[in-house]
């Protein structure tokens, strides 16, 4: 019998629309691996969690947002995009409203809106997480 030693998660990409501009929501890690760097808000899958109840969890745990309806993008997992073992992220997206201000909580140390035009560098894959995002909805 095969045993699997895939790990299931969930990444959230929440847009808002400021002075006619979209905006993407992005944690700091306080963690490793890539500690320091920007992301997209997510985490691990508990067992008895749906999917958009586990994105939702996790948006709310590291930046204080709700958001919603949660749509999902895709599924994301290429070998190696986490350093730590195999991962499948399912990508969640949202859209905030226009005043929301995100508070950093759990292994976020900040959470900040930027410009799609002026992204940090980004962990893991989240830079083709994004760009897959922003093809589908053209923005």
């Amino acid at each position: 019998m095969h045993k699997s030693n895939i790990f299931l998660t969930v990444d959230a990409i929440i847009f808002k629309v400021d002075n006619e501009s979209v905006q993407i929501l992005l944690i700091r890690r306080g963690r490793e691996p890539y500690k320091g760097k920007w992301a997209l808000p997510g985490g691990f899958v508990e067992d008895d969690e749906d999917l958009a109840d586990a994105a939702a969890r996790e948006l709310l745990e590291e930046t204080g947002i709700k958001a919603g309806p949660m749509e999902q993008l895709g599924a994301f997992g290429k070998p190696g995009r986490d350093p730590r073992h195999r991962t499948v992220s399912v990508v969640f997206t949202a859209f905030a409203d226009a005043d929301a201000k995100p508070a950093a909580g759990d292994d976020a140390d900040r959470a900040e809106w930027f410009g799609l035009d002026c992204l940090p560098e980004l962990a893991f894959d989240h830079a083709e997480i994004i760009a897959s995002a922003t093809k589908k909805y053209q923005l």
